[in-house]
């Protein structure tokens, strides 16, 4: 474990030098394609500085932190666009823009009371550890019951692990972030869960990468009553693509095209429901009561079909639960080593 906090910590200073480089580079060369020459090779090493890492949970958020939104992130910067396209980020500002995801607000919201923030995390902590147990006894527990939660596991963590690094760049920068996730298990329909509720920092940096552009050149064929449509399947198809990628590189095995095939599916869904909102009077639609649930029920259903085997082939749940058993005893062993290292100075102290 801690040989892998040691190329962690490495490969996270890598990443800070190349987006300095970046940072000089949008200083120096005009935006365009002189700028993403510029660039590319630093997209390419993003793509490839995941394979030094062996941690499961260190590679997974490096992946997904730099490999995917970072360099999203840095291709709409090459055409000055996106988060990093204003010229007067200071350098800080530019590396904590690109390296974590994070939507900055410049309207101020009015904060979770300090008391709700805090039950609900220790909740959100305490379901986590539930489900992290359960895993050790999966063959005793039904199929499905597993499976769900999975889909608890991947969105507590999310959100756990995004909202502390949010809590660490608004305090340095002082600016205020939007939320990640807005109660997914809330959701009325897809496009509400995929739109407005889940993983919003992600969904608003495929609507600048993916769909706006889609949805410009849709506009000149189909006409801009049907331009979104379009714009929301290419967008799934290269979120899908993109995933892929991010579960190869964790199970390091080849591709398997579930995943995709996952995100796909989801894409052709939403385009049925937004025919079916539209044509379709209110009175026909589902109530939320009865969306609510049936829209749960289809996620996790077609997560246990194409998004889960990819994982549990490579025994995901299994390498998680000995990367956080092993996490906890080194947390531990540091503990212990600290209080004693402070009774001996005490000690020491008294008498001196």
């Amino acid at each position: 474990m801690e040989n892998e906090i040691i190329i962690f910590m490495n490969v996270w200073i890598q990443v800070m030098v190349y987006l300095y480089y970046c940072h000089v580079i949008g200083q120096i060369v005009p935006k365009g394609l002189r700028r993403l020459w510029a660039i590319l090779p630093i997209v390419f090493l993003f793509l490839i500085l995941p394979f030094c890492i062996h941690n499961l949970h260190f590679g997974g958020f490096f992946v997904f932190f730099i490999s995917w939104l970072a360099n999203f992130k840095l291709l709409l910067f090459a055409f000055g666009k996106g988060p990093l396209s204003d010229s007067s980020l200071s350098l800080k500002h530019f590396v904590c823009l690109a390296s974590i995801p994070i939507k900055v607000n410049s309207r101020t919201k009015t904060a979770l009371p300090l008391h709700k923030f805090l039950l609900n995390y220790i909740t959100k902590g305490l379901t986590l550890g539930a489900v992290l147990t359960s895993y050790k006894f999966s063959d005793q527990i039904p199929t499905i019951i597993i499976n769900s939660f999975y889909c608890i596991h991947i969105y507590i963590i999310l959100d756990l692990i995004q909202t502390m690094v949010s809590a660490l760049v608004q305090t340095l920068l002082g600016v205020h972030i939007d939320t990640h996730f807005n109660q997914p298990y809330l959701a009325s329909s897809l496009q509400d869960f995929w739109g407005r509720r889940w993983n919003l920092s992600v969904n608003h940096i495929l609507r600048l990468s993916v769909f706006k552009p889609t949805q410009e050149i849709a506009m000149r064929v189909f006409g801009p009553q049907n331009a979104a449509l379009p714009a929301v399947f290419v967008t799934f198809v290269v979120s899908g693509l993109v995933h892929e990628f991010i579960f190869c590189y964790l199970g390091r095995a080849r591709p398997t095209w579930e995943i995709t095939r996952f995100f796909v599916l989801h894409g052709l869904c939403i385009l049925i429901e937004l025919s079916l909102k539209k044509k379709l009077p209110p009175r026909f639609l589902l109530p939320r009561v009865v969306s609510g649930p049936l829209t749960l029920g289809f996620i996790m259903l077609t997560a246990y079909w194409l998004f889960f085997p990819q994982l549990l082939r490579c025994n995901g749940d299994q390498k998680a639960l000995q990367e956080i058993e092993a996490g906890a005893a080194l947390i531990k062993n540091a503990t212990l080593t600290l209080a004693f290292w402070l009774h001996a100075l005490y000690l020491a102290l008294i008498h001196s």
